[in-house]
């Protein structure tokens, strides 16, 4: 099959790990996150542009200097360059995923928790999903 369908908020929610990338194409690339209360992404600038979209829970989404409340159903667009991080101050896991564009990890790649992420300097090495 070419391409990618899956029920994105189900995937999303029943996620545990840190990072999961499901489908890589030549211009962006879809991840699923999940991350634990207290527990942010790091903050981080990618040279990529990078979309989020919160299946459940609650956080803090800073672009730049400015920080926004984010919950269930929120969506983030944070253009190449941009400083951002994704902090979950809620009580439960947030559940969400990522497109970026173009791709920035390595297809396949699962980082059951941050500190296996950290550990890891993998990035997009040109290879597709198909």
């Amino acid at each position: 099959m070419k391409g990618y369908i899956a029920n994105i908020e189900e995937l999303a929610i029943n996620n545990t790990n840190f990072r999961q990338v499901l489908y890589t194409a030549k211009n962006c690339q879809l991840v699923l996150m999940s991350l634990k209360p207290g527990e942010d992404i790091g903050e981080e600038i990618h040279d990529v542009d990078q979309f989020f979209r919160i299946e459940q829970g609650s956080g803090e989404a800073k672009l730049g200097e400015v920080t926004h409340e984010v919950a269930d159903g929120s969506s983030i667009v944070v253009p190449a360059g941009m400083t951002h991080n994704i902090t979950n101050t809620g009580s439960n896991d947030l559940k969400l995923y990522t497109l970026y564009s173009p791709p920035h990890h390595q297809d396949g790649t699962v980082h059951e928790s941050k500190a296996v992420a950290e550990g890891d300097d993998e990035h997009f090495d040109g290879q597709t999903t198909e």
